[in-house]
């Protein structure tokens, strides 16, 4: 659900926002059968270059780009703070799964990828952003969070 009053002032692609989660959705589910902890560094690199370098040198984002014209999905524009405040999430979920991989803890990895995958197939399914949500609750606390 988008506001109708932008809280960053930078408007995001919510679409483009969703492909990227569902990728991310397919790798985490490719680390749960493979049990390869390379994956999960390849999301994290990912979500690392989406966050503090540039969106553009995503291999992520620039799949959601090339999928998004191939299946002619339309452009939905959101607020750009609520869904960086959600990736930020996302980061925070690989990280923690690569500690919980690297203890060798197999309940602790799957309890988090399940919150994780949980949270992400809401956005691709249902265009529920739980961060996004989060985001707006704190900038009505904090107004210049993030700014």
């Amino acid at each position: 659900m988008s506001y109708s009053c932008p809280m960053s002032f930078k408007q995001i692609d919510s679409n483009v926002s969703r492909v990227t989660s569902f990728i991310v959705v397919a790798f985490v589910i490719a680390y749960l059968y493979f049990d390869a902890v390379f994956i999960l560094y390849l999301i994290a690199f990912d979500f690392i270059m989406r966050l503090f370098i540039t969106k553009d040198s995503s291999v992520f984002y620039m799949s959601a780009l090339l999928l998004k014209d191939i299946f002619n999905i339309k452009d939905k524009f959101v607020d750009s703070g609520s869904k960086r405040l959600a990736a930020y999430f996302g980061l925070a979920f690989v990280l923690m799964l690569i500690v919980a991989h690297s203890l060798h803890s197999w309940i602790l990895t799957l309890s988090i990828a399940a919150i994780f995958l949980s949270c992400s197939l809401l956005d691709v399914f249902l265009d529920f952003c739980l961060g996004c949500k989060i985001y707006y609750i704190i900038k009505k606390i904090y107004p210049n969070f993030m700014s």
